[in-house]
């Protein structure tokens, strides 16, 4: 059924759902830096997954640009670095970026292992 609708539809909808889902996570973790790391990982690892199971066309656009695209959070990330570095605070800066990117690439490797067989 989902592969009869538009691709912009189905991102559309994806990223409708993702940006609800990065909510709830906020709201869940209060915001601020941890929210932002959460989501980047997790959806680092669900993007993994899915591209690891080379789902039809119709599915990478609703779960992966959509969803996925929606819910992580690269914008936030930057404003958090930026503030960090603003406030004086490098060490801050660097263990934000440089967590968060070893931390997503990670997700990445496990939602693809989890899907082929470590």
């Amino acid at each position: 059924m989902i592969t009869s609708l538009p691709t912009p539809i189905l991102v559309g909808v994806g990223g409708a759902a993702g940006a609800l889902a990065r909510y709830a996570v906020d709201r869940l973790l209060d915001g601020g830096r941890g929210s932002t790391f959460a989501v980047n990982v997790l959806g680092s690892t669900l993007l993994g997954a899915l591209v690891a199971a080379s789902p039809p066309a119709a599915t990478l656009a609703l779960a992966g640009a959509g969803f996925c695209g929606a819910f992580t959070t690269f914008s936030s990330f930057a404003v958090n670095v930026t503030r960090a570095l603003d406030a004086g605070r490098a060490d801050l800066a660097l263990a934000d970026a440089a967590g968060t990117l070893v931390a997503a690439l990670a997700g990445v490797a496990l939602g693809s292992a989890l899907i082929t067989g470590l």
